[in-house]
């Protein structure tokens, strides 16, 4: 059966865009990772269909973003990984009003709706908004990874998140294969966390909510932004991001530095001596030197404090 599925993705899909026993590590942040069976890239909802269609619940499907925000497990992921490609913005204007090529534009109170694609990456999105004088993602530009990832996790920093500029969201449900387009309450946006994790999808794309500016205020924004980045977080090292979330009443990396456990090491997996929330790659780590470090810290914290910290890293595979 496999190989008949095979055989016919192929066919639809072409080779090109179709790998096996692919490393994980070539698309991890982390750079860790076991082999997908079947990795397959996208670039549009109609291939997404094919591959249902094709499939027929035979293999497991797992959806993936950049990979910045995920630990995938030495054993690898079985049946198919999809990644989506597309990074498309439409209906940007570079005034407030709707000109040629740009007619479903809509501008309100100053506010302009832009239709993203959610396989673009932040740092994309950001530049493309700065030089087109938009304001109200700076926050976001220094999160790496793909702004479908940032919605399915609530992604923010410096006390902005997605949930502030999504005004709704467009995307394909696995189970019955139908597209759906769901407004930023029914996201279910929380601390890290959206209704995404709890559904089959692939998001498609998002409209977000973005305001003209002026361009020198949103780079120099952007610039505080970044020296924040570099001067707090171990931005030259291979990690995930921020590791673990922060908690109800507490500041995690706070904790975690308190109980002296920068610089601990498990394997090649190493607490950033830079930044307590960061787990690092100190070098040929394997995912599972990176699982005991999460393991052991969130022990830690408990023991000593009675908190129990929750890791903000996707872990999949086996």
């Amino acid at each position: 059966m496999q190989k008949e599925i095979i055989k016919k993705l192929e066919e639809k899909l072409g080779i090109e865009n179709i790998k096996y026993d692919e490393p994980m590590s070539k698309h991890t942040s982390f750079k860790v990772g076991g082999n997908a069976d079947i990795f397959i890239t996208i670039q549009s909802v109609e291939e997404m269909l094919e591959i249902l269609k094709i499939n027929r619940g035979e293999l497991p499907i797992t959806i993936v973003g950049n990979g910045t925000n995920l630990l995938v497990k030495d054993g690898g992921i079985r049946g198919i990984v999809i990644k989506y490609v597309n990074d498309t913005i439409e209906n940007l204007s570079q005034n407030n009003n709707s000109t040629k090529n740009h007619t479903d534009i809509k501008v309100k109170n100053d506010k302009i709706l832009l239709k993203v694609s959610a396989g673009i990456s932040n740092a994309k999105l950001a530049m493309f908004l700065l030089k087109n004088n938009l304001s109200g993602f700076e926050f976001a530009a220094g999160i790496p990874g793909s702004l479908g990832g940032a919605v399915y996790m609530n992604a923010g920093a410096f006390g902005g998140e997605i949930k502030d500029i999504v005004k709704n969201v467009t995307y394909l449900d696995l189970n019955d294969e139908r597209i759906y387009t769901i407004g930023e309450k029914e996201c279910e946006f929380t601390y890290r966390k959206s209704i995404f994790e709890n559904k089959r999808a692939l998001i498609l794309d998002i409209i977000i909510k973005v305001h003209n500016s002026i361009k020198e205020d949103i780079e120099k924004k952007m610039n505080e932004y970044r020296e924040k980045r570099l001067a707090t977080q171990p931005l030259d090292k291979l990690s995930a991001g921020s590791t673990f979330k922060r908690g109800d009443d507490f500041i995690t990396a706070k904790l975690i530095d308190e109980a002296g456990l920068k610089g601990k090491r498990i394997g090649k997996a190493e607490i950033s001596t830079k930044h307590a929330g960061f787990i690092i790659n100190n070098g040929n780590a394997t995912a599972q030197d990176i699982i005991d470090l999460i393991e052991y810290t969130q022990n830690e914290i408990y023991k000593k404090y009675n908190k129990k910290i929750e890791a903000e890293v996707r872990v999949i595979g086996e």
